[in-house]
């Protein structure tokens, strides 16, 4: 019995080693298949050295900040092994990989563990595994066998990237590859969308929760409300893994454990972050750049997925502090408008009957992405009537934050017809530098660019041009006097069709002003002299060389403003005055590199002499006048003596600024110009239609719409000393003048120039 029972158990022992030898070959068989490609082609060594992945191209401001990425699915920017943090790496080994630096791409001891416990004490996958899955395995199929197949390729493909790569770059190419949700493709991008900083500023505790994602980013996540529980607990087992692998004492890990969870949640969609309406631009300028410049292999560059790194001028800075001044003056602006249009029976419209309205309306609902959604998809007009006049939920843009509503679809058109629009571009006179750019209040619901897109009519922002070409062509001063008389040009002379008087908007004449007096308050019937003595034809030219590229109807009424121009083209022209007279066209790009830094291209202003040296200087002393006395003056007091209202801002300013407001018709355009020596801004206000605009000039004046904007933008570019903007007065040209600019015999005060009486004399037509 004893032999029998013996000879037993070695044929259960033999069986048993069978077993376990048998599973060995069956596992190299498949090993071995896979290795060979019977299960599905293999990256080829090509592949393994140049994985395939999608890179987006980052916009890096003047100030190395990153602006915001273009991308189509991968929001993507690889990064190197020394821009990770120690404690990112060693959280991410001890809870993912225990035996990373000892293994070869496989973890047999982890292997075995999951096989008997059946995957019960976890999986075995290594990070060189799972970085092979990121990039050559397709999702995991539910096909257990399919999965079996996936499994070996996925083995052999971590065997070759072991050979081929380093530890260290390992674990960058997987950080780099991983998508945590939310847009966030890549370590980098989820360190600036979960924590708004970079990679290497990421803390202990942040670093914990980065890696307590890789598990399951949908399910561990710490901005998704249902699993902030979840991902607390599994960022708890992180620093368990840590101490456990001797990163942390237990007293660490117990305090780390105790605090509460904490992110700072920046999107990075293509309407969120800084510089949206400019980032907006940037994207149709680049994907021109792209079609005429090819890479090495002959195919043109997608700047979706080649991940181009664009420099471009703006300073993030600056940009933050023109956004901010922005939305503060107009969420206050708009306030008093919509108080305003409570008593408007057609709100928000002002001089529009209800056929127009209707027409307005109309054109609105045909522009909208709706209608053109459901005409795309054969929708009848009736339907789509019926669709537009149908309640639903949606959400609303408003001043105190998204709200969530319900109206229909043609209700929504009006409501938004009842904000205000405004824009502000600043650039650096002397390099053409763009360096800040605010197309509009609010990019997600306004799409429509006021600094570039827009063209609206300038008003008194056009009279320097007129006073520019009287003094670089006559030698005019501003101490010369012309009559405060009305002044008639007759329709031959132009070519018009009909005599041309102009009136000043006070109706207020008498006695002579002195051109300083007459630009400080936009003095009309003087303007009109001047445009006379030297012709609209030679004014246009000098705008027009100036930096305006639109179309200039050379007649006496562009004296008034009476044209359509854009924002930037109107800073680019004034920076001509700062700039001694020579123009330098504007610049929002400074070189474009590819993915491994190559430089592809560098850009460089077009320059052009426009005025004389001296004749600059002047213009820019007759404008200082506005800001020191004229419609401008509040930017010294912070109050207008026309109706003693505080603006709500004392901003004081003592430094020279030179500037120049503008109104017109009915207030439906508000503009302010305002320049230091190394610092042109411009901002315009006003509503989507003309017929959308304050009720009087008290508010519905450039001083009072957009220069407020323009003083708290410089309010914080002057606190913020790292930017160096000039508090100097402008640099006199070498040698004497030729002009005489000093007009300190003449009372002032007798030719109307005085505290905010100007700015009842805004409006243009």
């Amino acid at each position: 019995m004893t032999e029998g029972k013996t000879t037993n158990f070695r044929k259960y022992v033999k069986w048993f080693w069978g077993i376990i030898l048998g599973g060995f070959l069956f596992i190299c068989l498949l090993f071995l298949m896979a290795s060979l490609g019977v299960f599905g082609p293999l990256p080829t060594f090509e592949e393994l050295e140049n994985p395939k992945s999608d890179l987006a191209t980052e916009v890096i401001s003047a100030d190395g900040k990153t602006l915001g990425k273009y991308y189509v699915k991968a929001n993507r920017t690889p990064i190197q092994y020394k821009d990770l943090p120690d404690n990112l790496i060693k959280a991410l080994v001890a809870t993912e990989d225990e035996r990373f630096y000892d293994h070869s791409g496989i973890d047999f001891k982890g292997l075995a563990r999951a096989v008997a416990k059946m995957g019960a004490g976890g999986g075995a996958s290594t990070i060189t595994q799972q970085l092979a899955k990121n990039l050559f395995t397709k999702r995991a199929s539910s096909n257990k066998l399919k999965r079996i197949t996936q499994k070996m390729k996925e083995w052999v493909v971590s065997v070759k990237l072991e050979r081929q790569y380093t530890k260290n770059e390992i674990i960058t190419m997987y950080l780099n590859t991983q998508d945590f949700i939310f847009n966030a493709v890549g370590i980098r991008s989820a360190a600036r969308i979960y924590f708004g900083k970079e990679p290497k500023e990421l803390d202990l505790q942040e670093s914990a929760i980065i890696v307590a994602m890789l598990k399951n980013p949908r399910q561990f996540n710490p901005h998704r409300a249902i699993s902030k529980k979840k991902s607390l607990a599994r960022r708890n087992v992180v620093f368990s893994q840590m101490k456990k692998n001797g990163f942390l004492t237990e007293q660490e890990r117990d305090s780390l454990q105790s605090l509460p969870l904490k992110i700072n949640f920046t999107p990075e969609s293509h309407s969120d972050g800084l510089a949206t309406y400019f980032r907006e631009n940037l994207k149709q300028f680049l994907k021109r750049w792209a079609k005429d410049n090819l890479k090495p292999d002959g195919e043109p560059y997608n700047i979706y997925k080649d991940g181009l790194k664009v420099y471009v001028t703006i300073d993030s800075r600056m940009q933050k502090y023109a956004e901010e001044a922005l939305t503060s003056h107009m969420a206050n602006l708009q306030s008093f408008f919509h108080t305003e249009q409570k008593r408007n029976k057609t709100a928000p419209f002002y001089d529009l009957d209800k056929k127009q309205i209707a027409s307005t309306m109309r054109r609105a609902k045909q522009n909208s992405d709706r209608y053109k959604k459901m005409k795309a998809k054969g929708a009848s007009e009736s339907e789509i009537e019926k669709a537009f006049n149908t309640e639903t939920e949606m959400r609303v843009f408003s001043w105190k934050g998204d709200r969530d509503t319900v109206m229909t679809p043609y209700d929504s058109i009006r409501y938004y017809k009842h904000f205000l629009r405004s824009g502000l571009v600043s650039i650096e006179p002397q390099t053409g530098h763009i360096k800040a750019w605010v197309g509009g209040i609010n990019n997600k619901y306004f799409k429509y660019d006021a600094v570039q897109q827009q063209k609206r009519q300038v008003g008194s922002t056009f009279k320097p041009f007129v006073y520019a070409t009287a003094i670089n062509q006559l030698k005019m001063s501003p101490c010369d006097k012309l009559p405060n008389t009305p002044y008639t040009i007759p329709k031959e002379k132009y070519g018009m069709p009909k005599d041309w008087t102009p009136k000043n908007s006070n109706n207020k004449y008498g006695g002579e002003l002195t051109l300083k007096a007459a630009l400080a308050n936009s003095t009309n019937v003087v303007t009109a002299q001047l445009i006379d003595k030297v012709s609209p034809i030679n004014v246009a030219r000098l705008a027009k060389s100036a930096g305006i590229n639109s179309t200039i109807d050379a007649n006496p009424s562009i004296a008034l403003g009476a044209i359509d121009l854009s924002l930037i083209e109107m800073v680019s022209a004034y920076s001509t005055f700062a700039n001694k007279g020579l123009r330098v066209s504007p610049m929002m790009i400074t070189r474009i590199e590819d993915k491994n830094g190559t430089v592809l291209e560098e850009f460089v202003p077009e320059t052009k002499e426009v005025l004389s040296e001296e004749s600059a200087y002047v213009i820019l002393d007759l404008m200082k006048g506005v800001t020191q006395s004229g419609s401008g003056a509040r930017l010294r007091s912070g109050w207008t003596r026309q109706n003693k209202e505080s603006t709500g801002f004392p901003y004081k300013f003592t430094n020279p600024i030179a500037g120049k407001t503008g109104t017109t018709q009915n207030q439906s355009d508000g503009w302010f110009m305002g320049i230091v020596p190394n610092l042109a801004t411009g901002v315009w206000t006003g509503g989507e239609d003309r017929a959308t605009h304050f009720y009087g000039i008290g508010r519905g004046q450039g001083a009072t719409m957009s220069l407020p904007t323009w003083a708290l933008f410089m309010q914080k570019c002057y606190a913020d000393e790292t930017l160096s903007i000039s508090k100097s007065d402008f640099k006199k040209p070498s040698g004497e003048l030729t002009i005489n600019i000093d007009c300190s015999k003449q009372d002032d005060k007798k030719e109307g120039l005085d505290d905010g009486e100007g700015e009842e004399n805004e409006e243009d037509f």
